[in-house]
């Protein structure tokens, strides 16, 4: 993808990495990929005999290229679907972030303008600390994104097992910062970190740590999560 975006959203999008990557792999083995239906109107999402609770959280139009946010869409603005999307754009304003205070966003300018979308779908759901989100065509020019807003899916916790891919993964996404990936992993599962020059330390709320090594040019090196060193 060319780097198209600010420096803003780039660092905000790494610092929630791996944990979005968690938020996903989790929404994905409960609502899988088949026929859904939504009710705007209701916010409800239905997809494989179950029905989930959602928000707008916005569209791509594939014929123009632009990415439409769901509080500022025309037909929906001021309804309760568009309004939980309403607090990404405070979260801009707050960190310089003038992709998420436009109301719409044109990505023609980017190699992948479908990966660019997949990128806002990503970053709006990290700020909204959501469950994930889900991406459905929803006609031949348009692609819809919703966000779970239903107690029945919570954000998915910290697991030691699965920690190791999912920092990795994460840290692939967007490639510039290894280190700001796992320094916001563990800060968005409140745990607190001890750092060195070539690794990271954090205690599990299992017991134990984690400890997460880089090699002399900033990638993982390695993911060691396991009783505490004498």
């Amino acid at each position: 993808m060319t780097v198209a975006f600010s420096d803003a959203f780039l660092h905000a999008a790494e610092y929630h990495a791996a944990w979005g990557v968690q938020q996903l792999e989790m929404i994905d083995q409960a609502f899988p990929a088949g026929p859904w239906t939504a009710d705007l109107e209701q916010c409800r999402y239905e997809s494989g005999g179950r029905s989930l609770r959602v928000g707008l959280l916005g569209s791509y139009d594939l014929a123009e290229q632009t990415w439409l946010w769901g509080w500022a869409n025309p037909g929906l603005r001021g309804s309760e679907v568009a309004a939980a999307s309403a607090r990404i754009p405070e979260f801009g304003r707050r960190h310089g972030i003038v992709e998420l205070q436009q109301e719409d966003v044109a990505l023609a300018r980017f190699d992948d303008p479908r990966r660019a979308a997949e990128a806002l779908a990503f970053l709006g759901m990290a700020v909204l600390g959501a469950p994930g989100y889900i991406g459905q065509e929803a006609g031949p020019e348009t692609r819809v994104y919703f966000v779970p807003q239903d107690p029945q899916l919570q954000p998915a916790r910290l697991d030691p097992v699965p920690m190791p891919r999912h920092l990795l993964t994460g840290a692939q996404l967007f490639a510039r910062s290894p280190r700001l990936v796992v320094n916001g992993w563990f800060a968005l599962h409140g745990v607190s970190v001890q750092e060195a020059a070539d690794q990271i330390t954090a205690p599990l709320p299992s017991g134990g740590a984690a400890v997460v090594s880089f090699d002399s040019v900033g990638r993982i090196s390695g993911i060691n999560a396991g009783p505490v060193s004498a």
